[in-house]
């Protein structure tokens, strides 16, 4: 997306927009060949299709396997590749951590391990909020030379570390090793400056180690997303619009701050969110809501988990519906099919809907309809100018 040419066309409208992004939406076919999307009785979303079109997006680029953070950078009309966001930042923003110009940021996992120092679990169980909340009001009183340290949790075994202090730098490797039945990493400066950084960041996992190895689950952590504050172009002076983010999980919250949007309280379910979309309709002009069940279920490789959640999102629709949104969007950040346990390259289904939008035949909403839509294969940062366009907020371009 061109932001000048962006910037030059957008224009004022009595519209609403509203951006859905189910996680991890795409899929792969599972045990009886068909993807969880297409297992999922949705009989609203299948009205949209019908009414609508359909096609599917490239977060990144052909084989590119993306994180949420990219993946929702692109939805929002930005190069995730110009625009590359520490998760770090995300979650730290997220929590409304203010961060400063000294400040370094990573997201913590706490994880399991077993006997021999190897990961047995990469996100403990899903610990509750509540247990790594103690965990981080511990962790946060190891003291390293000449910095701060804070440490804070987000939610189930998530926390942020923020490191406060002169000369840090987020060139550093990942703590993680993204696998199980392996050891936590050490953290490798990526370049001369990060020496010393790299050494402060072991030093803390090694005191947290010791204050927590004598737990039978999150016993360990591990860090990435190593990050500072950066500075992205916003939304609402890019397309003169009020724009507001109603989220459950903070990371997302996060990113749509640094955007621009501002949180409104979603609550803990899509029911409260969409009711925080009705409470608030007069207010924005753009509405972005997230929703993370169906990434989870596709992390964990519980295909029907996902299959679950897919139906329960559609169950919600009508509550969306009743408020009767100009454009509606939905499509998901990236795929994560059960199947693999992970998130994957493969393009990701988009469903557009509205007053003038040319439907396609399309009478489902799966991938194979998806493949054939009549919004095509298209980057994901196309998706606003799109949506915006069917919203009557892009002037004409040229004589």
């Amino acid at each position: 997306m061109n932001l000048d040419l962006i910037r030059r066309l957008s224009v004022p409208a009595e519209t609403r927009i509203v951006l859905c992004v189910l996680d991890g939406l795409g899929g792969l076919p599972g045990p009886r060949g068909r993807t969880e999307l297409d297992e999922a009785d949705t009989q609203h979303l299948d009205r949209l299709a019908e009414a609508g079109a359909l096609g599917q997006t490239i977060p990144a680029g052909p084989g590119i396997t993306v994180g949420s953070g990219p993946g929702h950078t692109a939805l929002f009309g930005l190069d995730p590749f110009e625009f590359d966001i520490g998760r770090g930042v995300l979650e730290a923003t997220g929590i409304d951590f203010e961060l400063g110009p000294n400040d370094l940021a990573a997201r913590g996992n706490l994880c399991t391990v077993g006997g021999d120092g190897n990961i047995t679990d990469r996100r403990a169980g899903r610990v509750a909020t509540e247990v790594t909340a103690e965990i981080a009001a511990q962790l946060g009183r190891i003291e390293l030379p000449g910095v701060e340290v804070f440490v804070e949790a987000v939610r189930d075994h998530r926390f942020v570390l923020v490191l406060r202090g002169d000369g840090l730098s987020a060139a550093l490797s990942e703590t993680d090793p993204q696998r199980e039945g392996v050891p936590p990493l050490a953290a490798e400066a990526l370049d001369a400056v990060a020496s010393r950084t790299a050494v402060l960041v072991n030093s803390f996992v090694e005191q947290a180690r010791t204050m927590i190895e004598g737990r039978e689950q999150a016993n360990h952590l591990t860090l990435r997303g190593w990050s500072v504050r950066p500075e992205l172009p916003q939304l609402p002076e890019l397309w003169k619009l009020r724009a507001a983010a109603c989220t459950v999980y903070p990371m997302y919250r996060g990113l749509a701050r640094l955007a621009g949007m501002e949180a409104v309280d979603g609550g803990d379910s899509l029911e409260t969110q969409f009711a925080a979309l009705e409470r608030h309709w007069d207010d924005y002009d753009f509405f972005f809501v997230h929703y993370k069940a169906t990434d989870t279920a596709g992390e964990d490789g519980d295909f029907a988990r996902k299959v679950q959640a897919i139906r329960d999102f559609d169950q919600e629709l009508p509550q969306l519906l009743a408020l009767e949104p100009d454009v509606l969007v939905i499509t998901g950040d990236h795929s994560s099919p059960a199947t693999m346990a992970a998130h994957s390259w493969h393009p990701v289904p988009l469903l557009m809907h509205g007053a003038t939008v040319r439907p396609d035949g399309a009478r489902r909403f799966t991938e194979l309809d998806c493949a054939t839509g009549g919004l095509g294969t298209i980057p994901a940062t196309e998706v606003l100018p799109v949506a915006f366009a069917h919203g009557g907020r892009l002037a004409k371009f040229g004589a």
